[in-house]
């Protein structure tokens, strides 16, 4: 491949090998019992920021308004779905595919903490059977009529997302942040990845933004100003969302309740997901 390919043929002047056979396709095959309706990535440049914590929150809010709603967890090494929405054991599988799991109120959701035999257990695999992975939770599961997925996946540009990118047909992007200027840049990468693979970043959500003081109820910038504004203004992303550092928060995903919490900051997200 030419270094200065920019992955889309389609505007690419490079002479590369994809462009004398056309464009490689990497798409991979859902499983026969599954049809998926959107599937929507949530992604981040850097780890830490709350890419779990908004597709847990998005997926309860998107159940409550009455989708059927999966989550596909396809940060392979660093699963947290599942303790999240308290759910535990192991998937199990028919001659035609893996059965995914389901939460209290229905959210079905495949991770690999619900193949281990210890959720503790480290994964230490390399990146191609990392990928492989992902693309298989896609291939071999049965999904069954699912309105909208969420695809967490681990931070970074790397194999994973790369792999999701390819062979998933996303429907769109949503950009998890923190409020640091350093992890601004990184999200910006992000972004960047998206648009040469073509695939629309439809809202960014600032985590940690704000603390809301209890006692005297003003706000409180911890991580310093907000930069998301900028961000989502430069690469004409027109849905921003800010989510507060909120102790109640943290104590439901870690008592498995999350999808009992309201989410109120989201909200105007949701119902630009459902108008895709």
């Amino acid at each position: 491949m030419s270094e200065n390919c920019t992955h889309d043929c389609n505007s690419c002047s490079a002479n590369c090998a994809s462009r004398e056979g056309g464009a490689p396709d990497f798409s991979a095959p859902a499983n026969a019992h599954s049809h998926v309706k959107k599937v929507i990535g949530v992604v981040s440049g850097k780890g830490g920021v709350g890419k779990s914590l908004v597709t847990s929150l998005m997926s309860a809010l998107m159940r409550r308004r009455g989708h059927s709603v999966a989550i596909l967890d396809a940060d392979i090494t660093g699963p947290s779905i599942p303790r999240a929405f308290g759910v535990s054991g192991q998937l199990m599988a028919g001659e035609e595919g893996i059965y995914p799991a389901a939460s209290a109120t229905g959210i079905r959701m495949v991770s690999l903490n619900l193949l281990l035999d210890s959720e503790t257990d480290p994964v230490v695999w390399r990146g191609p059977v990392i990928a492989g992975t992902v693309k298989q939770f896609w291939t071999d599961v049965m999904w069954g009529d699912v309105d909208f997925m969420f695809v967490d996946m681990p931070p970074g540009t790397g194999d994973v997302p790369l792999t999701v990118f390819q062979s998933l047909p996303l429907d769109g992007i949503l950009i998890v942040t923190s409020p640091q200027e350093l992890v601004g840049m990184i999200v910006e990468k992000a972004a960047n990845m998206a648009r040469m693979m073509n695939i629309p970043v439809l809202g960014i959500v600032e985590n940690m933004s704000y603390f809301v003081c209890d006692q005297c109820g003003k706000r409180h910038r911890i991580f310093g100003d907000s930069h998301v504004d900028e961000i989502a203004q430069r690469h004409g992303i027109a849905h921003v969302a800010q989510l507060p550092i909120e102790p109640a928060i943290a104590a439901a995903c870690d008592n498995g309740g999350v999808e009992m919490l309201e989410a109120p900051w989201l909200e105007a997200l949701a119902t630009a997901l459902e108008q895709l």
